[in-house]
């Protein structure tokens, strides 16, 4: 009977848990709910979820004694609980922090099976009896020269100490990801100086997480000013590109001479940038092909920037009419056929030239402007050139192509012997004399 009601306070802790975190997360509507730490993608994914759920069965343990119950059943279950926040906790700040690293997982995984094994060593007993053992083995070769004994730290002093700073850190990457996250969204700033704010925040958090825990180890931190000068030297000479990469970055987004979703060709890759980090540049091409640009390389070499004053971009096509065609009369309905192309501007209006007397025809050269350039080209030249097509075969206008005009002559026969003609092929537009 005591199980019995024991399961279905924990159900009711869970079900409690769930509605909870299921009406927050109706009410938030985070517009970035994938990479949200305390909802996760859905309901039970997320870190609010286990630590709702830690709170109700800490409160019913509490209770439980009131009632004359033994809380067998919450022995088990609320180590689980802690294991399953500190998991939820590390993972979803990783993999907000960093969502494409590859180290992530690996490190989700150690956390999960340190996390296992604590809740495992905790439920059978033996997790004080573990600790125990670990305080008692010192580790006299990492303190200080002429330390007293009980100044030597130990296997656990190390690990709690680890945890600290392990935890100090997540923490730290949390607030850096919440910042970038909710800067990011906004839509008063440029997108160029919420990047430029959002980068030197994650810097400014990441030294002053390591700062403290370089602190809570117990370091001296006026020891290390002798390290500000080996690490300028560093810069100086070994990390001069990866320090020349990032100041390029900061200078590209408070120049805005480049800005996340202008249209640029860097060595003959064209495409749109789809981030600036504070080392490189990614730049996503039609095809769905990414470059990798860094950021120096934007600063010192030549780059065409398609939308940088203007995002309107002109685009041309060639076609021949065979001689003799009014142009007075063609023209005005190119210009009003393409203007009725879907993404071609009226203003400025689409234009008609003649360019060249080619030897088959006369060739026009049409242009006409778009105003987005990262939908690509392609599909609307094509669109212009159908138009084209069908307004010449509307008004029965010849596109000429290349011909050969065959013509016979007599070569002189020998005396007593017929004439036979030869055939001699001569270019299109040329005349027998």
């Amino acid at each position: 009977m005591n199980a019995l009601i024991e399961l279905g306070l924990l159900l009711a802790c869970l079900g409690l848990s769930w509605l909870i975190v299921h009406n927050v997360g109706k009410r938030v509507q985070s517009a970035d709910q994938q990479r949200s730490v305390l909802l996760g993608r859905r309901v039970f994914d997320g870190l609010l979820f286990p630590v709702v759920a830690l709170l109700l069965a800490l409160g019913a343990r509490r209770l439980m004694p009131l009632i004359d119950l033994s809380p067998a059943l919450f022995k088990v279950v609320i180590p689980v609980l802690m294991s399953l926040v500190l998991i939820r906790f590390v993972a979803r700040v990783l993999r907000a922090a960093f969502p494409n690293s590859l180290g992530t997982r690996l490190l989700e995984r150690s956390v999960s099976w340190i996390a296992w094994l604590g809740s495992i060593l905790w439920i059978i007993g033996l997790l004080p009896v573990v600790l125990d053992e670990l305080d008692s083995y010192r580790l006299p070769w990492i303190a200080a020269k002429g330390a007293r004994p009980s100044e030597i730290p130990t296997v656990l002093d190390v690990l709690q100490a680890a945890l600290q700073v392990g935890l100090l850190m997540i923490v730290v990457l949390w607030l850096s990801s919440a910042i970038e996250s909710r800067m990011l969204r906004g839509k008063s700033v440029d997108l160029s100086m919420r990047k430029i704010v959002v980068n030197i925040t994650r810097t400014a958090l990441l030294a002053l997480g390591a700062l403290l825990a370089l602190n809570m180890l117990g370091l001296n931190l006026s020891a290390l000013s002798w390290l500000g000068g080996a690490v300028g030297v560093g810069l100086g000479f070994g990390l001069q590109k990866i320090t020349s990469n990032y100041v390029s970055g900061f200078m590209i987004l408070a120049e805005r001479s480049l800005r996340i979703g202008d249209m640029v060709k860097v060595d003959n890759f064209e495409g749109r940038i789809s981030d600036i980090k504070t080392r490189y540049t990614v730049i996503r091409a039609l095809n769905g092909r990414e470059a990798i640009v860094p950021n120096e390389s934007l600063i010192t070499t030549r780059v065409e920037n398609l939308s940088l004053a203007d995002p309107q971009v002109y685009v041309s096509t060639v076609v021949q009419v065979a001689y003799g065609t009014d142009l007075d009369a063609l023209f005005p309905q190119l210009v009003e056929d393409i203007k009725r192309v879907p993404r071609v501007l009226s203003e400025p209006a689409p234009s008609v030239t003649l360019s060249n007397f080619a030897a088959d025809g006369l060739e026009l050269t049409i242009g006409f402007w778009i105003s987005d350039p990262h939908n690509g080209q392609g599909g609307v030249r094509s669109e212009v050139n159908l138009a084209i097509l069908r307004l010449l075969n509307r008004l029965n206008i010849d596109i000429p192509f290349p011909q050969r005009v065959v013509r016979t002559v007599e070569a002189p026969a020998a005396p007593g012997v017929p004439a036979v003609p030869a055939a001699v092929a001569a270019p299109s537009g040329q005349t027998e004399a």
